[in-house]
């Protein structure tokens, strides 16, 4: 094979760039508008985790926990995610999720709130003790710090349509379907404006989990010694627009201090927006999609969780035809056959 391009230097791009290069391709430019992990990559939550509702999803987020792990401490906390129902019918989808994930291998277990969370207002709660936490910038840093030490092109600054090569991977988020635009490839991806809110320092137990309201999609982790919160808007924020919206600030702070009695008074220090690129069923689109053009976007919030198996899977099609794990349920033609399965574990 000649020249990989490889559009976008987030977690996605560079996971596929460095398996890419680990699978012996010898001629690979992964290259950014930007800079590396500056996009979507930069502004995520940073959890890890296998707790979603479709077979699919959860594949892959298994296969890329093992990555993280391998990684170690430095790199990843697996501090476990906890999920809370706060209300009888969210119990009931919890516990029929649970059971798909452990039917599949995910040590997903009932368990009680955690130190210091609220649960008298709980129904029930499940934990993933595998689950964890990291710092997105730092783990795609590494990926391609890796990727150079393997003959990887790095350039920063310049955008997948600058470089000429024989295939190019759009990796590129949000920005993904004015690239595959401009191949004559329409890709159902557009962008969703979230935002996240950090605290001031608190004292925090290091074993903290992820925490999430089921019902509210309110959820938030330690991060240092600071915690990291975030909740879907009310109303969806579509477009490449990156505004904070300080009118919820009170909001997401009483939430906070109603579920973690440890967070009372505390403010907010900063908070940032990033962007989304989702599609009409939450899934990402993965595969050729052209002469020469292959997709690993339109993962919904999902990408840096994902990004290792993906980059190993979607290196294995690319170099070999056929990877291990099976990626056809992402193929962008699902959306021409009216497939629907979407993913409902989106936060």
């Amino acid at each position: 094979m000649g020249r990989v391009v490889v559009a976008g230097a987030g977690a996605i791009g560079a996971s596929i760039a460095y398996h890419l290069a680990l699978a012996g391709a010898r001629d690979v430019v992964l290259c950014d508008r930007g800079e590396v992990a500056s996009g979507a990559t930069a502004k995520a939550m940073g959890g890890v985790r296998q707790q979603f509702s479709t077979p699919e999803e959860v594949r892959l987020a298994q296969a890329s926990i093992r990555f993280f792990e391998q990684l170690g401490g430095d790199f990843f906390q697996q501090v476990g995610y906890v999920f809370l129902a706060l209300t009888d019918a969210g119990w009931a989808e919890l516990r029929r999720r649970a059971e798909l994930q452990r039917s599949l291998g995910v040590p997903v277990e009932t368990c009680d709130a955690p130190s210091g969370v609220r649960a008298d207002d709980v129904r029930g709660a499940v934990r993933c003790a595998s689950d964890g936490v990291a710092e997105p910038g730092a783990v795609t840093r590494e990926l391609v710090r890796r990727a150079t030490g393997l003959g990887v092109d790095v350039r920063e600054q310049t955008p997948g349509e600058a470089v000429e090569g024989d295939v190019l991977v759009v990796a590129c988020g949000p920005w993904s379907a004015a690239l595959g635009a401009m191949r004559g490839v329409e890709l159902p991806v557009r962008p969703l404006c979230r935002q996240l809110l950090e605290t001031q320092p608190l004292p925090l137990p290091v074993d903290l989990p992820m925490v999430i309201e089921h019902e509210t999609g309110f959820h938030f982790r330690r991060s240092g010694d600071r915690l990291r919160l975030a909740m879907p808007d009310a109303e969806p924020r579509w477009g490449f627009e990156e505004v904070v919206d300080d009118t919820v600030f009170a909001d997401r702070t009483t939430r906070l201090e109603h579920r973690y009695a440890a967070a009372l008074g505390a403010r907010v220090a900063r908070a940032w927006a990033g962007l989304y690129d989702m599609t009409p069923d939450a899934h990402p689109v993965i595969g050729w999609v052209g002469d020469g053009v292959y997709a690993a976007c339109g993962f919904s919030g999902h990408g840096f969780m994902q990004s290792p198996a993906v980059g190993r899977a979607a290196a294995a099609e690319i170099l070999d035809g056929e990877s291990e794990l099976d990626l056809s349920p992402f193929r962008l033609e699902r959306f021409a056959g009216g497939a629907s399965f979407p993913e409902r574990a989106v936060l």
